[in-house]
C-alpha cells in the first residue's frame, strides 16, 4: 500500500521586483512555504502555501511550525485516501487554513501521479475554456498607477486589475486617470481588500459607475458581511466576495443572503483544492459564478491553481499573475506564460511543477 514515508517543510522566500501596495499594507517579499511529500513507492508531491498575516492570520513562520504538526498526523498514512489526510490535520489543529493547502495540493499532486492524469483529469476538467491573467497594479499615485495599467495593456493583458480602498476622492482619481490612459476597451476589476466603510464603498461605487468596472473584490470589512447585501443593492457595479468567503460554510452563508455576484476561490483560504470542491458545489446550486485567485505563490501553487480553473465551467475568471511580480524563478516546468495573458499547462501527470534541487539546497529546512 501507498504510504507517507517523509516530508520535507521549506522556507521559500522570494523578493518581489518592487514593493506591493494594498489597502492592507505593503508586502515586499513572497513568504512562502513549501511541502514535498514523499512515498515509499517513490511518488513525491509538492505543494506551496502563500501565508497572508492580515487576511488568514498566518505567517511563513506560524506555518514553519504548524506544517510540523501536520506532518507528524500523516506519517505512515495512505496520501490517496485525501479526506483521511484532511481530516486528521483538522483534528490535530484548528484552522492554519494556508499552511493546510499546502499538504492538500502535495497530495492531490500525488493522487493524480498515481492516476497518471494530470490533476485537472484527475479533479474531472477538461481544457474547454481559455485561461488567461488579468495583472494588477498596486496602490500608489494616480499618474504611476496610470502608467502602470498603460504598460500592462501594452503588454496585451486582456484585463486590469486595480487595488483600491483608500478615500473616495483618492480612489475615483486612480480610476480615471486609468480610463484615461488605457482608454474604455479593456476590462477594469478593481478590488478594496475591505478597505472602505459601508458609506464609503455605495459613494466610491456609484461613483465609479461611469468607468465600465467589471466587478468589485471585497468592498467592506469581512465581519461585516451582514451589510454586504446593501452594498451590492446600491452598487452598480457587480461584488465579488474574497475575504469573507474561506470556506463552503461561508459560501453558503453569503449564498443565502445574496450578498455577492461572485465567489474568489483562494486554495490558501479554503484550506486546499478538497474544500475548494465544496465551494463550487455551492456556487453552482445557487448560480454564482466564479474566480481563482492567488496570494503570493510561485508558479509552483500557480500551476495547481489553474489545474483546479479547468474543473468546473463556473469558473470564469482568473486572478494568476503573482508570480511575474517576483524577481527569481525556481520552479521548473509547470504553468507558462504565454502572450496576451494566455497561461497554459501541459499534460504531465499531477501539477506538473517542481522545485530545482539546487535551490532547494540553499533554503531552510526541516524534515519529518
Amino acid at each position: 500500500m501507498l504510504q507517507i514515508e517523509a516530508i520535507e517543510i521549506y522556507k521559500l522566500l522570494i523578493p518581489l521586483k518592487e514593493p506591493f501596495v494594498i489597502s492592507l499594507g505593503t508586502q515586499f517579499n513572497a513568504d512562502n512555504v513549501l511541502i514535498i511529500i514523499r512515498t515509499n513507492q517513490g511518488i513525491s508531491g509538492y505543494g506551496e502555501c502563500s501565508p497572508y498575516m492580515s487576511i488568514n492570520g498566518e505567517s511563513v513562520d506560524t506555518c514553519f511550525i504548524v506544517a510540523q504538526y501536520l506532518a507528524q498526523s500523516l506519517q505512515n498514512r495512505n496520501p490517496l485516501n485525501i479526506e483521511d489526510c484532511i481530516t486528521a490535520m483538522d483534528k490535530t489543529i484548528y484552522g492554519n487554513n494556508s499552511i493546510k493547502s499546502a499538504f492538500d495540493m502535495a497530495l492531490y499532486d500525488i493522487a493524480a501521479k498515481h492516476s497518471n492524469l494530470p490533476l485537472y483529469k484527475f479533479l474531472g476538467g477538461q481544457k474547454n475554456k481559455l485561461v488567461t491573467t488579468d495583472m494588477t497594479v498596486g496602490i500608489g499615485s494616480s499618474d504611476k498607477m496610470a502608467n502602470d495599467a498603460k504598460r500592462f495593456q501594452q503588454e496585451g493583458f486582456p484585463a486590469i486589475k486595480v487595488k483600491l480602498g483608500t478615500t473616495t476622492q483618492h480612489d475615483v482619481a486612480r480610476i480615471k486617470a486609468i480610463r484615461e490612459a488605457v482608454g474604455n476597451e479593456i476590462p477594469l476589476r478593481i478590488d478594496a481588500n475591505q478597505g472602505w466603510d459601508v458609506p464609503t464603498a455605495i459613494e466610491t461605487l456609484q461613483a465609479l459607475s461611469l468607468y465600465g468596472i467589471e466587478h468589485c473584490e471585497e468592498p467592506i470589512a469581512r465581519w461585516n458581511f451582514m451589510q454586504l447585501p446593501l452594498v451590492r443593492k446600491e452598487s452598480p457595479i457587480k461584488i465579488m466576495s474574497d475575504e469573507s468567503c474561506c470556506d463552503h460554510h461561508d459560501a453558503e452563508r453569503l449564498a443565502t443572503l445574496h450578498a455577492c455576484d461572485y465567489f474568489n476561490i483562494k486554495l490558501g483560504k479554503s484550506g486546499g483544492i478538497f474544500n475548494a470542491l465544496k465551494i463550487v458545489q455551492v456556487a453552482q446550486q445557487h448560480n454564482i459564478k466564479l474566480q481563482v485567485g492567488s496570494f503570493m505563490e510561485s508558479r509552483l501553487a500557480s500551476s495547481a491553481f489553474i489545474h483546479f480553473a479547468y474543473s468546473h465551467p463556473s469558473i470564469v475568471h482568473f486572478d494568476l499573475d503573482t508570480p511575474l511580480m517576483m524577481s527569481e524563478d525556481p520552479v521548473q516546468n509547470g504553468l507558462q506564460y504565454k502572450a496576451n495573458g494566455i497561461v497554459e499547462i501541459d499534460d504531465t501527470p499531477g501539477i506538473g511543477a517542481t522545485i530545482d534541487e539546487t535551490y532547494l539546497s540553499g533554503l531552510e529546512k526541516i524534515v519529518i
